[in-house]
């Protein structure tokens, strides 16, 4: 069954591949736009720290409000939210941009668990979430390939501010399409508190395992992220070639979502493990490519695989999480995230700078084997879906 025949999934999916493409387009730009200013590796890795601060102040607190509060309100305030702080990047300096990427964060960290709670809200638990998450999968895929190349292009033609008034429209028509929607409402919340999440998330061994091993996962990941830029600049060429491997990126997104699919009947642990042990043998051959070609060749593995790798986790919880308690538990997992994220946006650069980045580069892959390894003896078994449906299994 798909997502696509209900008109709320529509507007939900339409909102947010509209303030996808607007963020996309300033991929390249920021990272760039500082490092051109700095010169510093560390300096353009702290602008990815920043992003994920506000993920660790207002993580858990942000779970709570969106498991008490109309998701779709939510939602829509955080778009008018992030559109103000995207705004302040006109002013143009480091200082500017770290402050707008941090209230622009504070605005994620309120509408990905809403997201994720409303979209099962909207086309329940069974086939219709294989093919929402698909679908998302996909637009994700096409927008990587997309954004990067043509935000490239609106830079040198229309400069910086051209595509920060672009990123701020995006999330304005994306507030529009999510108000839009009907309200669903969050009954099975009966105990609203952050106790009562915790002894939920205690009660999923599912997600008491995929946490650690998603902090694992991501946090390599962040480190390659953070010294991709550097790397694309100083050994294939420049920013125009960075758009080539993100655009590639974009490719194994969109490749990916059709594995999603594929696989949506086989045992998680299998699929996370296959995933990530293709996403470390893509980062070394991304790294170690002699050129654009190889590299982007390289980054249509990662991308690949990543896609599975992001995907299954969020579908697993969608399924055996109540809705009611998701915004709890995926702001949890928001938490570990950003933590697994500023540490890898540090310790990624200083590893490049202290050695090479391809030093930096096997040692993220060596973590990420090494995580796919783990998970995959460590994650139990989950119930798939049958006759379109999954039955929650939670501790009481």
């Amino acid at each position: 069954m798909s997502a696509w025949g209900l008109r709320d999934f529509r507007l939900l999916w339409g909102g947010r591949a509209v303030s996808l493409l607007g963020s996309w387009l300033l991929v390249v730009a920021v990272p760039a736009h500082v490092y051109a200013v700095t010169g510093s590796v560390v300096a353009t890795g702290l602008a990815l720290a920043a992003e994920h601060l506000p993920a660790l102040l207002l993580g858990v607190w942000a779970g709570m409000v969106v498991d008490r509060w109309d998701r779709r309100r939510v939602m829509v305030v955080a778009d008018l939210v992030r559109a103000g702080a995207v705004a302040g990047m006109v002013v143009g300096t480091p200082a500017a941009i770290y402050a707008a990427v941090v209230v622009e964060s504070a605005g994620a960290v309120a509408f990905r668990p809403a997201a994720q709670a409303f979209v099962p809200a909207v086309v329940g638990v069974g086939e219709r979430l294989t093919s929402a998450n698909s679908w998302n999968a996909a637009t994700d895929g096409v927008v990587r390939l997309v954004g990067p190349p043509l935000g490239g292009v609106l830079l040198l033609w229309a400069g910086f501010e051209a595509l920060v008034v672009v990123d701020v429209a995006s999330y304005l028509v994306s507030a529009g399409a999510i108000a839009l929607t009907r309200a669903r409402s969050v009954a099975e919340a009966a105990k609203p508190g952050l106790r009562e999440g915790i002894r939920v998330l205690a009660g999923v061994p599912v997600a008491r395992v995929l946490l650690p091993l998603s902090g694992v996962f991501l946090a390599a990941n962040a480190s390659l992220s953070a010294v991709l830029v550097p790397f694309g600049v100083r050994e294939l060429g420049g920013a125009a070639q960075v758009g080539v491997v993100l655009s590639a990126l974009g490719i194994g997104f969109l490749a990916g979502a059709v594995v999603n699919r594929w696989v949506g009947r086989v045992q998680p642990r299998t699929v996370l493990a296959v995933a990530q042990l293709g996403v470390a043998a893509g980062f070394v051959g991304l790294f170690t490519a002699g050129g654009t070609v190889g590299a982007a060749g390289a980054a249509v593995v990662v991308g690949v695989c990543g896609s599975v790798a992001l995907v299954v986790p969020q579908t697993v919880l969608q399924r055996v999480v109540p809705n009611g308690f998701l915004g709890r538990i995926g702001a949890v997992f928001l938490v570990v995230e950003a933590f697994a994220t500023v540490v890898g946006a540090v310790a990624g650069p200083l590893i490049a700078e202290g050695t090479s980045v391809r030093t930096a580069a096997f040692v993220a892959a060596g973590v990420t084997a090494a995580g796919a390894v783990a998970g995959a003896v460590a994650t139990p078994r989950v119930m798939l879906p049958a006759n379109g449906q999954t039955i929650r299994k939670v501790a009481r």
